[in-house]
């Protein structure tokens, strides 16, 4: 049976392999976060996980797989690289393990589409780790849309650029799930779902991959809402000057966002508004998307079984292949 609790005894969580993301971000918030306790990390390398268990607890496990015969491990967290993310998530769930798998939760729709019927059967929770959505700054913004702050939404930009990524990374390989479009590309495209839904049609979008590279290191999408009209510009890459925000333009004013996908836990986040002839900023107390994603995740698995999450994470995956697609026509 997957584990399933109402009691409020925290998840036993397991960690395969030690990423960037996992020790900068995800780790560091397990310990901020009641619901979810820390009871191994896994690594190809006995070293790095004894490195890594050193700082933040749990024990070290030599492998993936034997990560997965723990019986003592709930669920597991898997900030692998995307394109091993398919793998290890479906065994993950063969051993009866509910899932919190990085961003993209795998490199195509039909993958995605496939793990979240098996874990549906399974009564299992499998999440997309996208956090930034957690974050107060995203429901301050909605609400100042659903007070009309600024009219009818007309179109959303948004961007999450980043600096060349060294000789070596995993995002310069095919094989490994690498390129612009699934590292980065779904934060502009999944803020664009958030504001403006999941009923958008890809009108046109490009890729650029250089002579001699395997992958895509830049992109932009424009999508666009068929029932009214209103458009969405989705720009990343990872051969730029940093950024990571968003703007909304309504038939009365604009809302920006100008750190909208990884705040730290102290950052107090800034939202600016312009009408006519009038701008105000707000300062938003701090947040914690990092604790709070877990927190959330930790809530699915105590309430029982998959959830709404489903069909949003569905959408993503398929939105995203779709800009793959017209960029490739």
């Amino acid at each position: 049976m997957p584990y399933s609790d109402n009691s409020g005894a925290p998840l036993r969580l397991g960690v395969l392999g030690c990423a960037d993301v996992a020790l900068r971000r995800v780790l560091p918030a397990v310990r901020r976060t009641e619901a979810v306790r820390l009871t191994a990390i896994a690594s190809r390398s006995p070293e790095r996980a004894a490195a890594a268990t050193a700082r933040f607890g749990g024990r070290p496990v030599t492998g993936y797989a034997e990560l997965l015969r723990q019986p003592d491990v709930d669920a597991v967290y898997v900030p692998l690289p995307s394109g091993l993310h398919a793998r290890w998530i479906w065994q993950a769930l063969s051993h009866g393990k509910h899932v919190l798998a990085e961003k993209p939760l795998t490199t195509s729709a039909a993958e995605t589409r496939e793990l979240l019927e098996v874990a549906r059967r399974g009564d299992l929770v499998l999440r997309e780790n996208y956090m930034f959505p957690q974050h107060a700054q995203h429901a301050f913004v909605r609400t100042l849309l659903a007070d009309g702050t600024i009219g009818e939404l007309r179109t959303l930009s948004s961007t999450f650029t980043v600096p060349p990524r060294p000789a070596g990374d995993f995002r310069h390989r095919t094989e490994l799930g690498g390129g612009s479009l699934l590292d980065n590309g779904g934060y502009p495209v999944h803020v664009a779902r958030l504001f403006l839904g999941d009923d958008l049609e890809v009108a046109g979008a490009v890729l650029r991959r250089p002579q001699g590279c395997e992958v895509d290191v830049a992109g932009s999408a424009l999508l666009c809402r068929p029932a009214d009209g209103a458009t969405a510009q989705a720009v990343f890459g990872m051969d730029h000057f940093y950024r990571a925000d968003y703007h909304l333009l309504g038939s009365a004013g604009s809302i920006e966002v100008p750190h909208a996908f990884a705040p730290t836990e102290h950052h107090a986040a800034v939202v600016r508004v312009r009408r006519h002839g009038h701008a105000e900023e707000f300062t938003l107390p701090p947040d914690d998307q990092y604790a709070k994603s877990l927190a959330r995740f930790a809530a699915a698995v105590a309430r029982g079984g998959s959830g709404a999450d489903d069909a949003g994470t569905a959408a993503q995956a398929a939105l995203v292949d779709e800009v793959r697609r017209c960029a490739l026509r």
